[in-house]
């Protein structure tokens, strides 16, 4: 899978995959995409930038990516 996903494979991703699960905004099915969000994080709007990061280093544990941001980690602990 590449970082650009088209409609159809988007739909099927479960929304418990994505960065933010009720926008369904940020997939994040794989590592690829992962590395995707921490570069596109700086994008998100700043009231959902702490809930983002989470799933960014949630997503990053489960798929291997070592997420060295340190904007990222200091969202993530808000």
């Amino acid at each position: 899978m590449n970082d650009v996903l088209d409609t159809e494979e988007r739909r099927e991703i479960p929304s418990d995959e994505f960065g933010l699960p009720e926008r369904r905004e940020y997939p994040m099915p794989d590592a690829t995409h992962v590395r995707a969000a921490e570069a596109y994080f700086r994008y998100c709007p700043e009231d959902l930038r702490p809930e983002l990061a989470r799933n960014i280093l949630k997503f990053a544990a489960r798929y291997g990516v070592n997420v060295q941001s340190p904007v990222i980690r200091a969202y993530a602990e808000q």
